[in-house]
């Protein structure tokens, strides 16, 4: 006898877009509710234009008009993002531009707590540690807000990045001019141990930072004034050939009032030095969390590449903001996917296949449906009209 496949079409949804969307369902029943400004109720919700915006990066569409074309044209952009709904090029832009950055830090925290969860902590013996870094964004002229030089404009991207997990923790937005060590207290939170590169070597953010509970591996210039209150022993003939508690900087000038621990170590025959407070791990570890900052660097080339940074859809600070949250969330939903299903880390192998599943799930379910054939061939049969009449008028 033939099997009935009608009780699994019920829901039509592709199944590998709803196993990747799964975790947003729980986080939109518990955020904010994003109210009208006006008496007009809001003709396109926050679940929409988050949806658009996921599909923005994880398709890498050209441009915010191409992704609106295939939300109102494409099948599966039509109805599993848009709903049905049209979405207009006014209401879209609007939206983006001036509401649902309170819901999208809610959803992007959301998620990354889920993304804790069920991730693997690759270095629990090293402590919680995030690499903090800039990186940044080429602007348009119009976006006076991310003024860098005069002239083109630059926006920069200050991040952290859970390195345990290869996961964005959190993340702030400015200027391209700005100084990056300006964020350091704001995105290391106690107990955490940020891996820094020599931009932020400020000996008066290694005294804050321990001053707040806050721990720090960062790398600074091998002529450094290091004034020596002792000195750990060196095991000769390996990598490691400095290890002393010290005070750095110029006495009177810039010195850091707490000591700090430098450790020096060789790695293919160039030397590092690096700073920190973590005199509870040995020098061979504190070269392994420094080795591990080159992540954060990895994760901006793959982001930047992959899921579709640029075009920038939106002018303002505001707006950037909500693009690059997105561009966030997408990656969040990606590393909680590819675990699940495939037990691996992100990778553009599985972000190409997700999308081929997608539209292939999605194919099928369109031929299934009844609506959809309906609508088909409700078309066709206005075409051949519009033929006749045509024909007639010839």
């Amino acid at each position: 006898m033939p099997k009935d496949f009608r009780a699994c079409r019920r829901n039509r949804t592709p199944f590998s877009y709803h196993a990747f969307r799964k975790p947003l369902i729980e986080l939109l029943r518990s955020m904010p509710v994003l109210k009208a400004r006006g008496n007009r109720p809001l003709q396109s919700t926050f679940e929409d234009q988050l949806d658009a915006l996921i599909l923005f990066h994880l398709e890498e569409h050209d441009s915010g008009r191409e992704l609106l074309q295939a939300l109102n044209q494409d099948d599966f952009a039509r109805n599993e993002v848009a709903h049905g709904k049209e979405i207009k090029h006014s209401t879209f832009f609007e939206a983006v531009n001036s509401r649902g950055l309170e819901q999208m830090l809610h959803i992007f925290n959301g998620l990354y707590a889920q993304a804790r969860q069920v991730l693997p902590d690759n270095h629990a013996a090293l402590g919680d540690l995030v690499a903090i870094d800039g990186s940044l964004i080429d602007a348009v002229h119009s976006m006076d807000w991310a003024d860098y030089i005069k002239s083109s404009n630059k926006a920069k991207i200050h991040l952290t990045l859970d390195l345990n997990r290869g996961i964005p923790r959190k993340v702030e937005i400015s200027g391209g001019k700005s100084y990056e060590g300006d964020y350091l207290n704001s995105l290391i939170e106690k107990g955490q141990t940020g891996v820094l590169d020599r931009g932020y070597q400020k000996y008066e953010n290694f005294d804050q930072l321990q001053a707040t509970g806050k721990h720090f591996v960062c790398r600074i210039p091998a002529r450094a004034t290091k004034d020596v209150i002792s000195s750990n022993p060196i095991v000769p003939g390996g990598n490691i050939f400095y290890d002393s508690l010290c005070l750095l900087g110029q006495p009177g000038l810039n010195q850091t009032k707490t000591p700090v621990r430098v450790v020096g170590y060789r790695v293919d025959e160039k030397d590092y030095w690096v700073a920190t407070d973590r005199g509870d791990l040995s020098a061979e570890q504190i070269a392994d969390i420094y080795g591990l900052r080159w992540n954060i660097e990895t994760f901006f080339g793959w982001w930047k590449q992959h899921l579709n940074v640029y075009p920038l859809i939106a002018r303002t600070e505001y707006g950037f903001t909500i693009q690059i949250l997105a561009g966030l969330i997408t990656y969040l939903l990606l590393a909680i996917y590819c675990h699940e299903q495939h037990g691996e880390k992100v990778s553009i192998k599985r972000v190409r296949e997700l999308r081929h599943m997608i539209r292939n799930e999605s194919a099928m379910s369109a031929f299934s449906n009844p609506q959809t054939i309906k609508n088909r061939n409700r078309r066709a049969k206005q075409k051949r009209r519009n033929k006749k009449l045509t024909h007639a008028k010839t």
